[in-house]
């Protein structure tokens, strides 16, 4: 049986599929992909993303000022989100990614945290719904963000924090991305908090180019592999394949796309 996918978070404006995106695409569709949404990383790339998103119809964007490359980013950058959200482009649904990241080093959190602050504000004025970023901040984004108190709320994209911080975020109203991380054998705190969420909590994502699957170290992810994140997702949890892929594709629509008349048979 073949089912339909939305891979909630790609980088398809980055190599290796610059320059190669009819055949990408291709093989993205017969694995069962009908929809990418792919989160700008800092304002330079917005025109860019926009028009690849316009050419491509599986393609959607999503525009925002990721917090690890922080240091490119000024408010010309906010002031240029602000602009492109007010253009309301047909295929921009998304404000990402945003997020926290203090993985790195000199993060300068507080000025990640202005920037997070004055998108979320956006994201709130334009009604739309964020992807966000976090490396070892999941309790930090989870205040600013009931601070704010979205009406689309979003998606707390490539988890691998604890359940109760997985269910904070729930409580909140944020979706769960479920990645290439519960591929791997040694996650297994991030394999148990997938199995354990409700089904209506979770969404499927690649991270490609990044975020390699188990047994595809070194190789750029694509976003074919959504349907292998989906094959361990359903060996992990109790439903039915049919119920959990039913499932992704509606909460994914749902909180993306909004036209709930409109989701499409799986």
């Amino acid at each position: 049986m073949t089912f339909r996918f939305i891979d909630t978070h790609c980088h398809f404006d980055f190599p290796p599929f610059t320059g190669n995106e009819a055949e990408s695409l291709a093989q993205a569709a017969q694995a069962g992909v009908a929809k990418i949404i792919v989160p700008a990383t800092q304002a330079s790339r917005f025109d860019a993303l926009l028009a690849l998103a316009a050419r491509h119809t599986p393609l959607y964007a999503a525009l925002g000022l990721h917090p690890i490359v922080v240091e490119q980013h000024d408010d010309a950058s906010l002031e240029a989100l602000d602009a492109a959200l007010a253009a309301k482009p047909e295929k921009l649904i998304a404000v990402g990614e945003i997020g926290f990241d203090l993985y790195r080093d000199d993060p300068q959190f507080e000025r990640q945290q202005y920037l997070l602050d004055a998108q979320l504000k956006l994201a709130k004025q334009y009604d739309l719904p964020v992807i966000l970023h976090s490396r070892r901040t999941h309790d930090k984004l989870a205040m600013h963000l009931k601070r704010h108190a979205l009406p689309r709320t979003g998606v707390v994209h490539g988890f691998s924090g604890s359940l109760q911080q997985a269910e904070r975020f729930i409580e909140l109203g944020y979706k769960i991305g479920v990645g290439g991380t519960i591929t791997y054998p040694r996650a297994s705190k991030t394999r148990a908090v997938m199995a354990q969420l409700p089904l209506s909590a979770l969404v499927l994502e690649t991270d490609a180019p990044d975020m390699p699957l188990n047994g595809f170290q070194g190789q750029p992810n694509r976003p074919e592999r959504v349907a292998q994140v989906f094959a361990e997702l359903c060996a992990l949890r109790p439903e039915p394949s049919e119920q959990i892929a039913g499932a992704l594709w509606e909460n994914s629509y749902r909180l993306f796309f909004q036209d709930v008349n409109n989701i499409g048979v799986i």
